[in-house]
């Protein structure tokens, strides 16, 4: 096959041009790519350039790679949902147009660790809910939400207020409890989504994944929720704006 590329034009993005469209007409979402070695001679460019396109591919999102599998295609979307922006997930899905989804894959109240008593401010085997949800959006799994609660204060939750009337958490601790959202407190680390979570949420397995730390406070600054989220990265964006103080 004799390709033609254009001089005026860096190699590598003519290069990034076409595996695009290849990825957008012949792949599908998970599917893996071609070796380094056989994008080389189909397209007959040398190893740097290759690898220059797929460095560029892999920031823009339309790839990931696993160490010792190989280059695999991301399930790039037009409307990713923005993080930092909407802590009720439902609501967000909503103000994008998706249909949210949310599954409640455990329910169980325990003794708080020291761990979690830290954590929501309560003292060690205090009794505490936890929730391990499943969202999705449009039928797609995004997010693996597992929620501490302290039981004092949620001690008539239901789990299908959540998953069978189709709640959000936020408004059953408003209308249910009196437990009006304040404040929230999240942070925000790239990382290794794990194997188990990664089967549930139908990617491969080693893919990079955004963790998510939230303390949720009251009206009287008390914690009524910490949440640990294991979430797609190919499905979420963080945005952040700063303002010049200065001017």
């Amino acid at each position: 096959m004799t390709i033609k590329y254009d001089k005026k034009q860096p190699l590598y993005e003519q290069l990034m041009d076409k595996l695009k469209t290849k990825i957008k007409e012949d792949y599908k979402p998970s599917d893996k790519l071609p070796s380094e070695r056989e994008i080389m001679r189909d397209y007959s460019v040398s190893r740097n350039t290759v690898r220059q396109a797929l460095n560029e591919l892999e920031i823009l999102g339309f790839i990931f790679r696993q160490h010792g599998k190989g280059t695999f295609v991301a399930n790039t979307i037009n409307n990713p949902a923005t993080l930092g922006n909407e802590h009720s997930f439902t609501k967000q899905m909503k103000a994008l147009g998706r249909k949210p989804e949310t599954k409640i894959m455990e329910y169980s109240i325990r003794q708080a660790s020291d761990y979690f008593a830290d954590k929501l401010k309560i003292s060690e085997g205090d009794r505490i809910i936890k929730l391990k949800r499943l969202r999705s959006a449009d039928g797609v799994p995004v997010m693996i939400d597992r929620t501490y609660l302290p039981y004092a204060k949620f001690a008539g939750l239901s789990a299908d207020e959540l998953e069978v009337k189709h709640r959000s958490l936020y408004g059953v601790f408003a209308k249910d409890f009196g437990e009006i959202f304040h404040i929230a407190d999240e942070s925000l680390s790239a990382g290794r989504i794990s194997d188990k979570d990664a089967i549930v949420l139908k990617v491969p397995q080693g893919s990079p994944g955004l963790m998510l730390k939230r303390t949720t406070y009251n009206q009287q600054n008390e914690i009524i929720e910490f949440t640990l989220s294991s979430t797609r990265s190919d499905q979420f964006v963080y945005n952040i704006r700063y303002k010049n103080a200065n001017i």
